[in-house]
């Protein structure tokens, strides 16, 4: 380790950041290090406070559930409790936030937000292109018609269907005067003016011609693209007569291109397997960059090396004549860990390791700074940086990071509230407190987010002694997520966050289910969220259509016009089973769906370092994992065990039959290590501990766990220097 100043830093990272970050922003390694110390000395002992004072908040609430476990809860008691002890704090008067300096795509525009994990260069890449989609390609493969294509050869037949599909869309998104765009044969540029005719018109306008925004013209100065504008996102239509599709269209549309991903969370959290300073170098040198614009990825795909850089804007003619750039990326939020890890890569001049989230925080924020210097693809127009901040834990963890922000953009001479705020809402202490926690940064929040997923892990972990819990189907249902989703969008536009922020709701974790997607994720706009989370660009287009048929705005004034927020009582109502009587197979086929969960994701977390992926559930249908998911299904284990409603000895034998299933579902991957009949299976150990271990683990998180077991394989295989 290279000790300098108050702390000792691995000497790959050291490196990294001298000569490949540093360098090239005219930063002293000096300077940069000794800042970086300073910023240790003071935080290290306030983070780690915190995390004392939530292990205390634990244990009363604890204590409290066992002294009354004999009698049902009394709410109101119950609410006296969690105020004397702080969980819930005093509500000051109102507010709005002073965030400024806020991007369009955060602040004005409505629609689709990908997660990406910032380790897989090829994803984050595919994310950040994923401004734009093809209409056709989303519908035509994927199951959004309500089939899935079948063989390889093109099906004309269904080809019609989804230009069909696309067209009526065009009726509802820019829809045309006592026509439809199926009868649409022809469109034209002349004198500067779109004509649109038909067999029997020669000149169609627009209900609203001013969503014709604009047009771009193709080398031989033909008209290549019509662009639209609703509800603040665009719509390319491609005019190509040399085009399979295009030439069989009668008026020669070859696609029809969809504004997408909006904006991009990279993550470095929940979505990656980060365990040494080996794994957060890749995660800081991608996140370098795509924020310097040269990131590039090798891959093959049909026999072929292809190479996927960033996509550069594209120029077109507004409808005024001028010249201007449409954007083809999307907004880039960087999402840090929490507060809970700790690193190796750093240590104390006692040989402690520092909070991860700290690191995080300092190098992410210094790589973001090339936005600002004509280093880079320009990200922010307003010179901003979005840090995501995860699992914070009530209004003083939220304080906290405003100071630690304070710190950082002192060290790097930026002005104050630089770097913009995402607040996850996905601890139970931050949701019952959201309005003193978005007080605690109103200068900086730019984003709250409800996230089903950890949400219901803490809701768990948070009242285990509490009795048993619905199984996991069920709590979605429960009284307590209605609340929790609807207070986060109330107290946030009460906040003033319209028009300053993003409102934001969870992922659709079924990526192959885009049928289903269409049915249901048109909640999110609906509810009066303003951009909303999906596993894949593809699903990104698809989700873009319920921004067109949803006015949010308009949604989030009448939310405005009601005077409360969703009860706090039903918030505070927990999703237990009390007295209802579960039946043998009922409970068996819930630990079975569990323990097959944990162990899908965890195999591959621990023996190949993917922190997220698609898994195949007991039914073979593929599911988006992480360390959220994860979360959830150790935490139910746990807290059955607890009460006796399974015992360790069926769960276990669970956890050998569902490894079986495992192992076979993953038999064609040759980097697969089995688990059955393996006595050293680290993955295996992992996944028990999670559960069997998961009521002693801290706000019932699995990162803890599945770090030690990582580091364990890398050492063992050589994987670890």
């Amino acid at each position: 380790m290279i000790e300098h100043k108050n702390i000792k830093i691995d000497p790959s990272l050291f490196n990294f950041v001298n000569t490949e970050v540093l360098n090239e922003l005219n930063i002293s390694s000096e300077y940069f290090w000794n800042g970086f110390s300073d910023i240790v000395d003071i935080y290290y002992k306030k983070n780690n406070d915190l995390l004392n004072i939530r292990k205390n908040l634990q244990s009363k609430i604890n204590d409290w559930h066992v002294a009354h476990k004999s009698k049902d809860i009394n709410l109101e008691e119950y609410k006296k409790f969690l105020k004397e002890i702080n969980y819930i704090v005093k509500e000051g008067p109102e507010f709005k936030i002073t965030t400024s300096n806020v991007d369009r795509e955060v602040s004005t525009i409505c629609g689709p937000q990908l997660v990406v994990p910032i380790t897989n260069a090829r994803f984050a890449l595919n994310a950040v292109n994923a401004r734009w989609g093809s209409f056709y390609n989303a519908l035509y493969g994927t199951d959004a018609l309500g089939d899935m294509p079948e063989g390889n050869n093109y099906d004309s037949e269904r080809g019609a269907r989804v230009v069909t599909f696309a067209k009526s869309h065009l009726d509802k998104f820019a829809p045309l005067i006592d026509t439809s765009w199926v009868e649409i044969n022809k469109i034209q540029l002349i004198e500067n003016k779109i004509i649109l005719s038909s067999h029997s018109n020669s000149n169609i306008n627009l209900e609203n011609n001013d969503q014709i925004i604009g047009w771009r013209l193709n080398k031989e100065s033909a008209l290549s693209e019509l662009i639209l504008l609703k509800n603040n996102l665009h719509c390319r239509i491609l005019i190509n007569a040399n085009d399979t599709i295009g030439k069989n269209d009668p008026a020669n549309i070859a696609d029809v291109l969809i504004e997408s991903a909006i904006s991009t969370i990279l993550d470095c959290e929940d979505s990656v397997a980060t365990v040494d300073a080996e794994d957060k170098i890749l995660a800081y040198k991608n996140w370098l960059g795509l924020v310097k614009g040269d990131l590039q990825a090798e891959f093959k795909k049909n026999n072929q090396v292809l190479i996927r850089t960033l996509n550069e804007d594209i120029k077109f003619t507004t409808n005024k004549g001028s010249e201007e750039f449409l954007k083809t990326r999307s907004l880039m939020l960087i999402r840090n860990v929490g507060h809970l890890m700790t690193t190796p890569a750093i240590l104390t001049k006692d040989n402690q390791e520092i909070g991860e989230g700290i690191m995080d925080a300092i190098i992410t924020t210094l790589i973001a700074t090339y936005d600002f210097k004509k280093l880079a693809n320009k990200n922010s127009e307003h010179k901003s940086i979005y840090i995501v901040k995860p699992k914070m834990h009530g209004p003083e963890e939220v304080s906290f990071t405003d100071e630690l922000f304070s710190a950082i953009e002192n060290l790097l001479d930026l002005p104050n509230s630089t770097i913009k705020i995402g607040i996850m809402d996905e601890e139970r202490r931050t949701s019952v407190n959201l309005k003193e926690c978005i007080r605690a940064a109103k200068s900086r929040v730019a984003f709250i987010n409800t996230g089903f997923l950890d949400r219901t892990g803490d809701e768990i972990h948070t009242a285990m002694q509490a009795g048993s819990f619905l199984k996991k189907v069920d709590m979605k249902s429960a009284p307590w997520i209605s609340s929790y989703e609807n207070r986060n969008v109330k107290i946030g536009l009460d906040c003033g966050l319209q028009g300053k922020a993003q409102i934001g709701k969870g992922m659709w974790a079924m990526p192959d289910l885009m049928g289903e997607m269409m049915k249901q994720k048109i909640g999110h706009p609906k509810s009066g969220a303003n951009c909303a989370w999906v596993p894949s660009p593809t699903a990104a287009t698809l989700h873009a259509l319920h921004y067109h048929e949803v006015d949010v705005k308009e949604i989030q004034k009448n939310i405005l016009k009601n005077e409360l927020a969703e009860s706090l009582d039903d918030l505070l109502t927990l999703p237990l089973l009390k007295g209802q009587n579960l039946s043998e197979d009922e409970i068996m086929r819930e630990v079975e769906n569990n323990t097959q969960g944990i162990l899908g994701y965890v195999v591959r977390w621990v023996d190949q370092g993917i922190g997220c992926s698609k898994v195949l559930d007991i039914n073979n249908i593929g599911l988006m994992e992480d360390r959220a998911t994860c979360r959830i299904s150790s935490q139910a284990l746990a807290n059955w065990i607890e009460h006796g409603i399974v015992s360790k000895d069926q769960v276990l034998k669970a956890f050998n039959k569902m490894a079986k299933v495992v192992d076979e579902q993953n038999a064609n991957d040759v980097k697969y290590i089995p688990m059955t009949n393996n006595d050293n299976s680290i993955a295996f150990k992992a996944a028990k501990d999670l559960v069997f271990d998961g009521v002693n683990q801290p706000s019932g998180y699995t990162e803890p766990i599945l770090h030690r077991r990582r580091l364990e394989f890398k050492s063992i295989n050589g994987l670890k220097e």
